[in-house]
């Protein structure tokens, strides 16, 4: 069960060689933890704390044989338990600042896909310590196997090592004025867009066509990279007189853009011809305190929804004059900034996440009542990513400040025997599938939309790639 239970593979934007270690966790509650660090002596001191009796079953990710030997010989000291080791595949890839935004570039390699191995395609900026050095990259990730099953011996597993693709990464890279401070992308027609926010007050749009093409073809990149081609940005908006981090394209209107900024302004922008946009330098009017996300309705078109430091959720009518645009809003949906939204693509719930480190979902059917349809509270400090599942209406994930990544499933509920039989369990959320830890600031995370299950993150110690059994 384990080999097939979680696949794995992390991609370090750092110039160092990390030893990198994941344990999973699978608990007879059957939420499966896992974890993630650096080195062997950092595991070995993770598990000196103790680990919860209700672990029965542990999986081992190292990238050496002896290492995950080692920590599996001290847990079967501390802990009678099964287990399964794995050796998975690690890539390193040098960037020189972290990415804390990106975004999954749609491909047409097909949906749904469960066969091994994987690729996939992402947009990122980051934030360096200097404006000149700030780039967007666009990065093809490919070749991305499951977890291998134990092998007879290390020597096998060394043959293996050598017969096997390892996984693969291909970038481009786009010079960027200023740190970014969030990316999204979409799709026009067959042109691959991008909307970047920078430190600066700027968000520009650009196209990705030909840095597509680089990370397709060896000969192309090589000639970007030599050449240090860098596409210019197609359109630049300056109207924001500060910086902001809310911005999201609307999927029913491809092509309309909102960006929101730390002033409390939203302004919308619409395609028009010759390749430019229209931004309606009228900001919507409702938000007392920085703008802090918006999501576009994934069905309803010019139907928006924005969170804020004001704590409140609003939703707007973007035909309207800006002034009146707001329809609904959810006052003190929060106890706390309000940092994130999601909006489920199935059914007409919304998804906040807060400093308070609350988790509630809003149905817009009561939306006006201001009280939460649910709310979970297990991370201990503020949120800082949600996301719905892109077809499973019920499931969603979050990241904390804490860091930590929970899998979350509406469709479950209590099991009062197992709550008798083990009271550990009582104060964890039934709801509750699935935490991954080791990422340090972890800041946001999305769902792959064809490959079911994959769950993409980006924080301060780079990206983690994973799927679960849980999904």
């Amino acid at each position: 069960m384990w080999s097939n239970a979680v696949g794995c593979c992390e991609f370090h934007f750092y110039g160092f060689f990390i030893m990198n270690i994941s344990v999973c966790f699978l608990e007879k509650s059957g939420i499966v933890w896992s974890w993630h660090g650096d080195s062997c002596a950092n595991a070995l001191s993770m598990m000196e704390e103790g680990l919860p009796s209700t672990f029965f079953s542990i999986l081992i990710f190292a990238t050496h044989a002896h290492l995950a030997s080692l920590l599996l010989n001290t847990i079967v000291r501390r802990r009678r338990c099964g287990f399964v080791c794995a050796i998975p595949r690690r890539h390193r890839y040098t960037s020189g600042a972290p990415c804390l935004s990106f975004d999954i570039i749609p491909d047409g390699l097909g949906s749904e896909r469960t066969d091994f191995p994987h690729t996939a395609y992402l947009l990122s900026g980051t934030q360096a310590s200097t404006d000149f050095t700030n780039r967007l990259i666009v990065m093809k990730m490919s070749n991305m196997q499951k977890t291998q099953p134990e092998s007879d011996s290390e020597d096998s597993d060394d043959d293996d090592d050598e017969n096997v693709m390892k996984p693969d990464l291909e970038c481009a890279i786009i010079h960027h004025q200023g740190s970014v401070n969030r990316v999204r992308m979409c799709v026009v027609g067959d042109k691959p867009l991008a909307a970047s926010w920078s430190e600066t007050g700027k968000v520009f749009l650009w196209d990705l066509t030909h840095p597509l093409k680089a990370v397709n073809d060896p000969i192309l990149l090589r000639n970007y990279v030599e050449n240090k081609e860098s596409p210019r940005p197609l359109f630049t908006f300056k109207g924001h007189t500060t910086e902001g981090f809310a911005m999201d394209w609307s999927t029913p209107m491809p092509g309309v853009l909102a960006t929101g900024d730390c002033k409390k302004n939203i302004h919308i922008w619409k395609p028009s011809e010759g390749g430019l946009w229209a931004v309606d330098q009228r900001p919507l009017i409702g938000h007392d305190a920085s703008v802090e996300d918006l999501q576009w309705s994934p069905n309803e078109p010019n139907v928006l929804a924005s969170c804020s430091v004001d704590r409140s959720i609003r939703i707007w009518d973007t035909r309207v004059q800006p002034s009146k645009a707001c329809m609904l809003a959810a006052i003190n949906a929060h106890e706390n900034d309000i940092n994130v939204i999601n909006w489920n693509k199935k059914e007409p719930f919304i998804l906040s996440g807060g400093d308070d480190g609350k988790l509630h979902v809003w149905d817009l059917r009561q939306f006006q009542s201001s009280t939460p349809v649910a709310t979970f509270k297990h991370h201990t400090a503020p949120i800082t990513s949600v996301e719905w599942h892109p077809t499973d209406s019920t499931v969603f994930a979050s990241a904390g400040a804490d860091d930590q990544i929970a899998l979350w499933d509406l469709a479950l509920e209590k099991d009062e025997e197992t709550a008798i039989v083990d009271p550990e369990l009582a104060d964890l959320a039934p709801q509750l599938l699935f935490i991954h830890q080791g990422q340090k600031e972890i800041k946001e995370l999305h769902w792959h939309p064809q490959i079911p299950g994959m769950i993409i993150s980006t924080a301060i110690t780079g990206f983690n790639i994973f799927k679960t059994i849980s999904v």
